[in-house]
């Protein structure tokens, strides 16, 4: 199955199933961030919307642990950027209707928690086609080595997604079942 129908599908289901019923299992997400040996870890997350898994309650519990975090901003071209970000600090809504930090002070993550629409065991994962995470992690590993971490539901795990050289492998993927690594 080609890429736009396994979105199509997966985008469906996850829809269909609401899920905000689902939690992921945040001790796993705890146990892979220790192992980093990285204090006060700063760390990529993103604002959750079309039914993603609920980041923003993850990135309380970081924040509480005294880790930073920082958000994605849309740029031009479509590029993106890191910016840092408390959850006592406001944001603005951009042209997709996501909301963004308000900062201009860019970060480079530690670790980046990244939103999939489906994933295969391999850990390759499909976004919602505009590359923008691809690009962006592309231009993160010249910087500085950052873990990759995918966040899904188990239901969005398909046989195979077809890559190509532009496509960035995770470190992990985390859904409310398991850890792949």
């Amino acid at each position: 199955m080609n890429k736009s129908k396994i979105r199509k599908k997966i985008l469906a289901i996850r829809k269909k199933k609401n899920s905000k019923n689902l939690k992921i299992n945040y001790k796993n997400l705890l146990n892979v961030l220790k192992k980093t040996k990285i204090s006060n870890k700063m760390i990529g997350g993103y604002y959750s919307y079309n039914f993603e898994v609920d980041v923003i309650k993850i990135l309380k519990k970081l924040e509480k642990q005294k880790h930073q975090i920082c958000l994605p901003k849309i740029r031009k071209n479509s590029q993106m950027d890191f910016f840092r970000w408390s959850l006592k600090e406001p944001l603005i809504i951009n042209e997709f209707g996501i909301p963004e930090p308000t900062t201009n002070k860019i970060e480079y993550p530690d670790i980046l928690l990244v939103p999939i629409v489906a994933f295969d065991k391999k850990l390759n994962r499909l976004g919602y086609g505009g590359g923008f995470y691809d690009r962006y992690i592309s231009k993160l590993k010249i910087k500085k080595k950052t873990l990759l971490i995918g966040l899904a539901f188990s239901f969005q795990e398909v046989e195979k997604i077809l890559t190509n050289r532009y496509d960035m492998k995770l470190d992990y993927i985390l859904t409310e079942k398991n850890l792949l690594k």
